[in-house]
């Protein structure tokens, strides 16, 4: 009985570890559905809208919200541009690179994510540095000096995420 005990365990040790996807795997999955980090028990998930409408009311707090997955970053996999249905409204989800990855094909796929909802306030610079990156990461180079800037560009509504469910 011991022996038996020992074979399994080795067992579930190996395929654990073996089962284990790689980063580059884990951007690649085609289904993009379940459970990523960890969620916790709040029951209240707030529309995007309602949370930027009532931003000062949810700054720096933990937030469920739910949305559509409008972009996944191509490289990592570390963020997510959720909107609104109609589009009117966009938060990007941001995870610790490497900590989670989302897929890309979670791209148009519904969400509910939880983290600290945050505003990323940029000057001229760093908007003009952002932008670049974002357009680097899919392949493409802009030269700041012909790039244009509107006030959107300037900040950016965040949810420092630590959980998330794609359906």
């Amino acid at each position: 009985m011991k022996n038996l005990t020992v074979i399994i365990f080795i067992f579930v040790a190996f395929y654990s570890c073996s089962s284990k996807l790689s980063e580059k795997e884990q951007l690649q999955r085609k289904d993009a559905s379940g459970y990523y980090g960890k969620l916790s028990d709040k029951k209240k998930v707030y529309d995007i809208a309602e949370l930027i409408v009532n931003k000062d009311m949810h700054l720096n707090r933990t937030v469920k919200i739910e949305g559509l997955i409008s972009e996944v970053c191509p490289m990592r996999g570390c963020w997510l541009e959720l909107k609104t249905i109609d589009g009117s409204y966009k938060v990007r989800a941001k995870v610790t690179d490497g900590d989670i990855v989302f897929p890309l094909s979670a791209k148009g796929k519904s969400i509910v994510a939880e983290g600290k909802f945050s505003i990323l306030e940029l000057n001229k610079e760093q908007a003009l540095n952002w932008k670049k990156h974002l357009a680097e990461e899919k392949g493409r180079s802009l030269d700041s000096n012909e790039m244009i800037l509107n006030p959107n560009d300037l900040f950016e509504y965040r949810l420092n995420t630590v959980g998330a469910i794609i359906f």
